[in-house]
């Protein structure tokens, strides 16, 4: 046997590891994983650029004359593979004569990187996610979910593969109400044994151990410019030319606002502006209501990142048209601001699967190099690494878990948080 190779204990602790793992893993399977490959991350310092969904209009042809041919653009988003959670332990000579002892630790490993993935996964659907649905009571009701497929309904995300993460009160808010109910069979049984939902309007729901919250806003009477001539409005663009001539990709699922202060404003605040419309982002027509949006930062007292970007095709482009999410219903040089996030609260988020991605890393760890190393991968692609080294002099032995990946939202206004007790 090779020096510091793995017994059959520790291989089979290994697997069992692995499998806890793929069970633990419950964000981070519910969106996309993209497949990158290690020399071209390397060589690219880790980030790449991936493609967002193409929004396309047209007109009618008549029949005679030429069709009007307009210009299309792909907007695309950056996505780095930054995430490198890892857990070390040591056990000495005379720890190690409990095997037990070992399976525990490398249990709690498990427990830490899976649980880092699914953090990381619902740190950016919570902070990134732009449709916002404020509930004044607590989680109870079918209506609080139907709310949310509205919400993507009126602005035409597609209905297929759709997630709703419910932190544990609301769930099992939720899970009461159902409970509740006598006159349906089955559901209600499962709710009041299990505090289990499932499937509701068109969601596959899933509880969550998270304690992620967003807290009260403390702003007030905050206002903007939404006249033309304020240029708030934004146009949208593939690529950007230096003065030096180089071509560089834009991220364009954030703008830079003015406003009238920022004093009390967070990132993550959520909020509307007075008249801006949420409209159908394929056939453009308003839904009459408001929309939504979120502060991304807060670079200085009269600034704001926020996402989504405002296109209101004020300045009449093609690439305005076709991305048109807003519809101004009248212009004002003192918008207000509304905010929506009035009392501290727990964070549920939902979102269309492909919306988000998980980007698998890898790490090239030699073996042959005095250190035992194992690997294997996760159903959505995630490779865990463990090595384990022993130390002469110290008779000890080191033990390492590290998994390495990235998360990345291409579709912000196809993600959504819902907040509950927002009075």
């Amino acid at each position: 046997m090779a020096s510091n190779d793995f017994s059959k204990e520790e291989r089979v602790q290994f697997d069992d590891v692995l499998e806890g793992f793929n069970d633990a893993l419950v964000a981070s399977k519910n969106i996309n994983t993209y497949g990158t490959d290690g020399t071209l991350m390397e060589r690219t310092n880790d980030t790449i650029w991936r493609p967002q969904q193409y929004i396309s209009v047209g007109g009618d042809r008549v029949v005679g004359s030429a069709v009007n041919a307009k210009n299309k653009v792909q907007l695309s988003v950056p996505a780095t593979i930054g995430y490198q959670p890892n857990d070390t332990f040591e056990l000495d000579a005379l720890e190690m004569r409990d095997a037990l002892q070992e399976g525990r630790l490398g249990m709690a490993s498990k427990d830490y990187l899976a649980s880092r993935i699914n953090q990381d996964v619902l740190a950016v659907a919570t902070l990134q996610s732009t449709l916002v649905v404020p509930i004044s009571t607590a989680a109870g009701t079918y209506d609080n979910v139907a709310l949310c497929e509205t919400i993507m309904n009126e602005q035409g995300v597609d209905q297929s593969d759709r997630y709703l993460m419910l932190n544990t009160r609301d769930y099992n808010g939720m899970a009461g109400n159902l409970a509740s109910r006598s006159t349906m069979q089955g559901k209600p049984t499962n709710a009041y044994e299990k505090s289990y939902v499932g499937e509701v309007a068109n969601f596959e729901t899933f509880k969550l151990d998270s304690g992620r919250r967003i807290a009260a806003k403390a702003a007030t009477g905050i206002t903007m410019d939404t006249r033309a001539s304020a240029s708030n409005y934004y146009v949208p663009v593939a690529t950007r030319t230096a003065s030096t001539g180089e071509v560089t990709n834009v991220d364009n699922r954030y703008q830079t606002i003015t406003v009238s202060s920022t004093t009390g404003i967070a990132a993550g605040d959520a909020f509307t502006v007075a008249n801006l419309n949420a409209v159908h982002h394929i056939n453009k027509t308003d839904t009459g209501q408001a929309k939504t949006f979120r502060v991304i930062s807060v670079p200085s007292s009269t600034t704001l990142v926020i996402s989504p970007p405002i296109v209101s095709n004020q300045g009449a482009t093609d690439v305005e048209e076709a991305y048109k999410n807003v519809n101004v219903v009248s212009t004002s040089a003192t918008a207000a601001l509304t905010f929506l996030n009035l009392a501290a609260s727990g964070y549920n988020v939902f979102w269309r699967k492909p919306a988000i991605e998980l980007l698998p890393g890898r790490y090239a760890v030699p073996t042959g190099q005095g250190a035992a190393v194992m690997k294997a991968s996760t159903d959505n692609g995630i490779e865990v690494v463990m090595t384990k080294k022993f130390d002469t002099q110290t008779f000890k032995t080191l033990f390492t878990f590290d998994v390495r990946y990235g998360v990345v939202m291409t579709g912000p206004e196809q993600c959504g948080i819902l907040l509950f007790n927002q009075a």
